[in-house]
């Protein structure tokens, strides 16, 4: 185990650009390491998890499903977020229903916290589009969003303005490299980790002019949440499946039940244009919780299954924290 605090100059290669992989450079190469991050993908990322991602920054909203570390690594990474991209938006989200889910609604209000319930007044003041579509809903106010498609690029700017090294078309394994590494290859990384299973999640893009939404807006659905997701350009994502299965398709069943939610929070969906469908396999442990293994100076971020967007600020900031100072966060960290 690496015991002994690592000067700044110490060199630290990461494997994966993806979204884990673009926060432990940035933070690494923002404390004055050496920092060369490898890509296997070119800069366009097309095949990476992120590139599928829906990009929520919901804590609160995850601890209706997720463990409570998930939300306290989350709300640690929303204060990244602001610190590094102020420009992220952090305009809440919103949880509606239709009549038939109300008991849904109501246990999702009893599981969660740091919400607020609007009467229909209230939100259509705060989402005129909704107007008359939904009773009440939960309001999440210090939630956020961002475009991973858009982010991703962002973040690889920041890392060289900090003076690292992208490395991209460069499909390297640990033993190829000196001094310290860490491995954020998601699923790549089977190898090495064989517990890891992809959780598939699927998206459909779609576009229109006649609907404005400034938040996320989460249905409740007999089966999981189903999320429509404002980006630029009027374009909305529609997510939210998570399916025991590997393949990259788009199921019939689910493509309908996506379109479905977004018809039910808005009419005017309906006669929105699609522009992709898509998903990617999320990389999880049996236990869908986040893992920092430790062997040495060879260190494995994975398994941050559907929160990546969400924890991946706060699980580079502990990786640093431990290779320069020794500390160990044990909920999440694992030394051989």
């Amino acid at each position: 185990m690496l015991q002994t605090t690592k000067r700044p100059d110490s060199p630290v290669s990461i494997i994966g650009a993806g979204i884990a992989g673009a926060w432990q450079a940035l933070l690494f190469a923002q404390a004055g390491h050496s920092v060369t991050l490898h890509e296997r993908g070119d800069a366009a990322m097309t095949d990476s998890t992120s590139h599928w991602a829906g990009g929520m920054l919901a804590p609160w909203c995850e601890a209706e499903v997720a463990e409570p570390i998930i939300s306290r690594l989350g709300q640690r990474s929303l204060d990244i977020w602001r610190r590094e991209l102020p420009d992220t938006p952090f305009n809440g989200s919103l949880v509606v229903a239709h009549p038939r889910e109300r008991n849904d609604f109501e246990r999702f209000a009893r599981m969660t916290e740091g919400h607020r319930r609007l009467d229909a007044t209230s939100l259509a003041e705060l989402e005129p589009s909704l107007e008359g579509r939904f009773r009440d809903a939960l309001f999440f106010p210090t939630e956020g969003h961002v475009e991973p498609r858009r982010v991703l690029p962002k973040l690889h700017e920041r890392i060289r303005a900090a003076g690292g090294t992208i490395k991209f078309d460069s499909n390297v394994s640990a033993k190829d490299l000196d001094g310290i590494v860490i491995d954020c290859r998601g699923l790549g990384a089977r190898d090495e980790q064989p517990e890891l299973r992809g959780v598939k999640g699927e998206m459909i893009l779609i576009e229109t002019g006649e609907v404005q939404l400034a938040r996320p807006v989460r249905l409740i659905h007999p089966r999981w949440p189903l999320y429509v997701i404002p980006r630029e350009d009027n374009l909305f994502m529609l997510g939210a499946t998570s399916i025991e299965a590997e393949d990259t398709g788009v199921s019939v069943r689910s493509a309908l039940e996506l379109l479905g939610a977004a018809y039910a929070v808005h009419p005017a969906f309906g006669e929105a244009r699609i522009i992709e469908f898509g998903s990617g396999l999320r990389p999880a442990f049996p236990d869908n919780l986040p893992r920092i293994g430790i062997r040495g100076e060879r260190i494995a971020v994975n398994g941050l299954y559907r929160h990546g967007f969400l924890i991946a600020p706060a699980l580079a900031e502990l990786t640093l924290s431990y290779v320069e100072r020794g500390q160990i966060d044990n909920e999440v960290m694992q030394c051989a």
